[in-house]
């Protein structure tokens, strides 16, 4: 019980921090619990999607709340590259959420808190992007695997 607890608990954390700011993969760890048969895929796709998903959400908050420091010297973004973010999402838009399963992907999260994006619709496209790069994952590697 205690193993698949760390086990499961690490690719929700992996998936967590693959999507947000920080230096994860969760790949490696979907593909070993997937080649080592112990769990469903389905219960893979669901634990990973949920925690990625997740780190999407923290991102899409730090959006939200950028604009507040966009002055400081800290902080990581100009106010120009801001101001080109702005207009690069004004040109376009929302469906490029569907993006956010790529390694650039975590930018538009960002982006979506940024601009006001209704949270409903920032989670049913992030979501469809997750879980859709889940499933092609566990895809890929049945099909790799035999």
């Amino acid at each position: 019980m205690m193993a698949a607890i760390a086990a499961l608990g690490g690719l929700f954390l992996a998936a967590f921090g693959a999507a947000t700011i920080l230096p994860f993969q969760s790949e490696v760890v979907f593909v070993g619990l997937q080649l080592g048969g112990r769990w469903p895929v389905w219960l893979l796709v669901l634990v990973a999607s949920i925690g990625n998903i997740l780190g999407a959400v923290v991102n899409f908050v730090m959006g939200l709340y950028a604009e507040r420091f966009r002055d400081r010297r800290w902080f990581p973004a100009s106010g120009r590259q801001l101001d080109r973010a702005q207009d690069w999402w004004q040109r376009y838009g929302l469906w490029t959420l569907l993006l956010s399963w790529a390694p650039f992907g975590d930018a538009f999260t960002v982006i979506a808190g940024i601009m006001r994006v209704p949270l409903w619709q920032f989670l049913a496209l992030v979501s469809v992007a997750k879980t859709g790069r889940y499933i092609v994952l566990a895809w890929a590697t049945a099909a790799a695997a035999g």
